[in-house]
Order: structure tokens, then C-alpha cells, then sequence
């Protein structure tokens, strides 16, 4: 199916992976989001849970493992064109995750990918859910009962 125009809602899944205190970004190398810096994640594939197309693209995208900790969000991204028909529609499934391996090196569409401190990681994501995101995510961290940074 097309995704320009779709007849249904396209699943996405995405990470945000702590180490220590830094935050992984990726910069996108393909349109339709060329060059915008974002969280890794992709679409989910059939027969593969969220968790596990979230830590698939990941490692596709990053060459990273890491280890979900807990679902941070499910995000809503409907575009609609001048007329108002739904262009692009997409249910992105978060999660939130700690470094275990690797070392950062873009691959899949990815242009860059870095280790952002993360009082800084709101200078590189333009969209606001995706900060909204990421900041739900660093508060989750540091929940009561919640694993710290480095727990297994």
C-alpha cells in the first residue's frame, strides 16, 4: 500500500536509548523527513512485536543494542494536505531503552546518528511530540522504582 494517501494507519516504532546521560539521535538521510533529527525507529514488520521492530531498527539504523525498559507513548501523526484528505497517517509505538552494545554508526536511512547530552537533545528535534517524547522518556528513568541508568 501506498503511504502517500493510505487507506490505513501505518505503524511506526521507536526508541529512545539512554546512556548514561546522553540521549541516541539519528538525522534522517531519506525524504519524506530528509536531514530532520528524530529518534530511531521505522515500521513495524508483520510477525514481529513492537519491542521487538523497535530493537530491530535500532540496530538497523544504528548498529546499537540496547534493552526496552518501558513504553514511553503511542503518538498519533496524521498530515493532511490543503484540502484537508489525510496525506500521511501513522500510530508510532515508543519505548524507552538503555544502551548495552556498539558503537554509533548510521546504516537503513540514516544520515547521522550521535550521543547527545540530553539537556541539549531539544536543539536538534524540531517536532514537538518527538521532544515531548523524549522528555517522557528521561522522567520515566527516573521514576521511583524505575531501573537507573546501567541496570540490567
Amino acid at each position: 500500500m501506498n503511504r502517500d494517501y493510505p487507506d490505513r494507519p501505518f505503524v511506526g516504532v521507536g526508541v529512545v536509548v539512554f546512556r548514561g546521560d546522553d540521549v541516541l539521535l539519528v538525522q534522517r538521510g531519506k525524504p519524506p523527513r530528509l536531514n530532520t533529527w528524530s529518534i530511531p525507529g521505522g515500521a513495524q514488520h508483520v510477525g514481529e512485536t513492537a519491542a521487538e521492530g523497535a530493537l530491530r531498527e535500532l540496530l538497523e539504523e544504528t548498529s546499537i543494542t540496547a534493552e526496552i525498559v518501558g513504553l514511553i507513548d503511542v503518538v498519533d501523526a496524521i498530515t493532511r494536505d490543503e484540502a484537508g484528505r489525510v496525506r500521511f497517517h501513522y500510530t508510532l509505538v515508543d519505548y524507552v531503552a538503555e544502551w548495552r552494545a556498539g558503537t554509533a554508526m548510521p546504516g537503513d536511512d540514516v544520515a547521522v546518528c550521535r550521543w547527545v547530552p540530553i539537556a541539549a537533545a531539544e536543539t536538534y528535534v524540531a517536532w514537538p511530540e518527538t521532544r515531548r517524547v523524549i522528555r517522557r522518556a528521561q522522567a520515566m528513568r527516573h521514576a521511583p522504582g524505575a531501573p537507573g541508568p546501567g541496570a540490567r
